[in-house]
């Protein structure tokens, strides 16, 4: 076991877990923008998840780094959103 996968699992864990927390407060409240992160963090730990299991040398130069846009543009998205309600 090398020192990647290591440290690939455990930044996958902490992903992971700030997920179920994100979805425990959507329960909560059902509260959309909760609903959001959760997804934008499941797509934070798919990226890890699939350069780690396909072996991809360096993930920034792989087409899974576009998971990491897409869950930026959720949130983005999302907190745009909850503003505009507010207003």
């Amino acid at each position: 076991m090398t020192f990647t996968l290591v440290t690939g699992g455990a930044i996958i864990m902490g992903y992971a877990i700030a997920a179920v927390f994100f979805l425990k407060f959507w329960r909560r409240t059902a509260d959309s923008l909760f609903l959001a992160f959760a997804a934008a963090f499941l797509l934070f730990a798919a990226t890890p998840l699939l350069t780690i299991f396909l072996e991809v040398p360096r993930e920034e130069q792989s087409p899974f780094y576009l998971l990491r846009l897409l869950a930026f543009l959720i949130i983005i998205v999302a907190i745009i959103g909850k503003s505009r309600r507010r207003t």
